[in-house]
């Protein structure tokens, strides 16, 4: 039996989610399976792994012939894939609510279509989940363009002595500035400066975790998962951070460190930032 699923929603990021799922091929840690809910127009690919429609990609369709390729190679290796129509789009706190009910394993990954994982770190991720009994664990994403933009002043970071224990994190606490460390490349200045090793990741306490968090499928479940989808428009942001949130208070998370997540860096699917779940419906 599957230990995780990893969700994967995407929007017209046909060349974006070719790579994530390229880099999902060479994990160290292989028992997964995934879930992709698809709401691009046309659809980005078929359940089957044959590409099925062409957003961003060439006229002469080999970005889809990519996706189908890696697809198929994921299936090669073990993994089932699952592509999934969601529409109409009701917004992320739907999708995501759509993808976690299609999770039938101990754990849940949610996972951005336009990231780039280093091998070490689905395994550091479970691995920390299982040893600390928390609700979820986050690699933040990095931005390698700003490499050269070293922010000193965003760089605080506080790490788990002890076990990994639920807190209350309210918007305009001082934990709530923890958030700065994961803008620009931060995190990435930070490891370095620590030498931090995958091998012996380290703990730290963080507001929230962009991009690539795990969840203990049943603690994220008992929180309410995303279920609040209904009570927001569904134009809106914010419902990752919220659902965080709430798993934390009961729960607790952490972020790792190295997070060996980077993102590609490109423009938001969420430009409508006016909603946001964690002030629209408190937590």
């Amino acid at each position: 039996m599957k230990k995780l699923t990893v969700l994967i929603p995407t929007l017209n990021r046909q060349k974006a989610l070719t790579v994530t799922l390229t880099s999902l091929c060479f994990q160290n840690w292989k028992n997964f399976d995934i879930v992709i809910a698809d709401q691009s127009e046309h659809g980005v690919c078929s359940d089957d792994g044959v590409a099925a429609g062409s957003d961003n990609g060439g006229a002469d369709g080999r970005a889809d012939e990519c996706l189908g390729a890696v697809t198929r190679l994921l299936r090669k290796n073990g993994h089932l894939v699952r592509v999934l129509r969601n529409h109409p789009p009701r917004g992320m706190a739907q999708q995501r609510q759509f993808l976690l009910e299609n999770s039938q394993t101990p754990y849940s990954l949610f996972l951005d279509d336009d990231l780039v994982l280093e091998p070490y770190v689905i395994r550091n991720m479970l691995r920390t989940l299982e040893v600390e009994g928390c609700g979820f664990t986050g690699c933040a994403v990095i931005g390698l363009s700003h490499l050269r933009d070293v922010r000193p002043h965003q760089q605080c970071i506080e790490f788990w002595e002890g076990r990994v224990e639920p807190e209350h994190v309210a918007p305009g606490s001082r934990e709530w500035e923890r958030h700065y460390l994961h803008n620009a490349a931060n995190l990435y200045h930070v490891q370095e400066r620590l030498r931090a090793s995958p091998d012996s990741p380290l703990r730290y306490k963080v507001a929230w975790v962009g991009g690539c968090v795990m969840y203990d499928t049943e603690k994220l479940l008992d929180a309410g998962g995303f279920g609040f989808w209904k009570e927001l428009p569904s134009e809106h942001c914010g419902e990752d951070v919220l659902a965080q949130l709430r798993v934390a208070r009961k729960y607790g998370g952490c972020g790792l460190l190295p997070s060996g997540v980077y993102h590609q860096e490109l423009r938001t699917m969420v430009p409508q930032r006016k909603v946001n779940a964690p002030e629209y419906l408190g937590f």
